[in-house]
């Protein structure tokens, strides 16, 4: 079922990682709508997956000389989408106005291939460690999840779990209070102040000490936080962003970036990170009701939710459907 949500379907939307496409067509799934993804010497780009002769699956073709084929018949869509090859009309017969594929906006940005399925995208939010000199950064995902967007995304910006869920880990027993923190809006979005949090081994050296988190909302479906270490200046940040697969399942893609030596490769990252995003799950599966309630008085919260706070009232500004409730 394609998700109609009008705010959403304005986002740009996570589709999959850039080295995903490479030289065939990729079919993927954003919103409950079957998109095509394809990449030519202009770069990548994204159809509606159909073609409008008899329907097939522009995905199961191929990409010749930078056209899009059609596999069922042969029809050639160029990047804007226009048919300008039909191998069955006579050559003196000109192509029908209506022999079209569906464009979608397409962009590549951060790692990841993004795609705005309306034409009312908005500027694409900051990511500036992914350029900055002296930066690493470390594409992490896919993970699906059997959970709505909204869930998935506070989980992301909830301070208090960190020392019971991620215990060991993220935060101890001994340090499980959060101090009282304020948020921020301005021009470039929404932003907490440094919240002080106890790690075990917050940056590979084996020594236990406070480090502060800094939680920003970039868009509805895409936040981050960064974590400085106020000794060292070390900085680490994780930019979480999620895709709508459909109704109920969602499917988590991030950037983890580092201003210091990890001494760990990109694969043991990741496994780090599958392994913290494995016991966030069956929270997120099984939170009631699944849909995010944006009414503040449906759930019990604290001074240490201010962000999730922050989030639900962004969310129900922008009119988000999908998740919420």
């Amino acid at each position: 079922m394609i998700v109609q949500d009008t705010a959403l379907r304005n986002e740009w939307i996570v589709a999959c990682r850039s080295v995903d496409v490479q030289d065939r067509p990729l079919q993927v799934t954003v919103m409950g709508e079957r998109v095509v993804l394809f990449r030519n010497e202009e770069g990548i780009h994204a159809f509606k997956d159909l073609c409008i002769h008899r329907g097939a699956a522009l995905s199961l073709g191929c990409v010749r000389d930078g056209k899009l084929v059609c596999p069922y018949h042969g029809w050639e869509y160029e990047a804007s989408g226009a048919c300008v090859k039909i191998p069955q009309l006579p050559s003196h017969q000109a192509i029908p106005g209506k022999a079209r594929a569906i464009p979608f906006g397409c962009t590549e940005r951060y790692g990841f291939v993004w795609v705005n399925l309306n034409s009312n995208a908005p500027d694409f939010f900051s990511l500036p460690e992914f350029d900055a000199p002296g930066y690493r950064n470390v594409i992490w995902g896919p993970q699906t999840v059997n959970a709505k967007p909204p869930r998935v995304v506070e989980n992301f910006l909830d301070v208090g779990h960190l020392a019971v869920v991620h215990v060991g880990y993220l935060g101890v027993e001994t340090h499980m209070a959060i101090g009282d923190y304020h948020v921020h809006r301005d021009e470039n979005g929404i932003r907490t102040d440094e919240i002080a949090v106890f790690q075990p081994d917050p940056d590979g050296t084996g020594q236990a000490k406070h480090v502060y988190y800094t939680y920003e909302i970039l868009r509805p479906l895409t936040v981050k936080f960064t974590k400085r270490d106020r000794e060292t200046n070390n900085e680490m940040s994780i930019l979480l962003t999620v895709m709508p697969l459909d109704e109920n399942q969602s499917v988590a893609y991030g950037v983890l970036s580092f201003n210091y030596e990890t001494n760990m490769t990109d694969e043991e990252i990741n496994s780090f990170q599958d392994m913290i995003f494995a016991q966030d799950k069956p929270i997120v599966e099984n939170q009631k009701p699944e849909d995010l309630p944006l009414d503040l008085q449906v759930e019990l919260s604290l001074k240490c939710d201010r962000a999730s706070i922050a989030y639900r009232q962004y969310l129900n500004e922008l009119g988000v459907k999908l998740g919420t409730a």
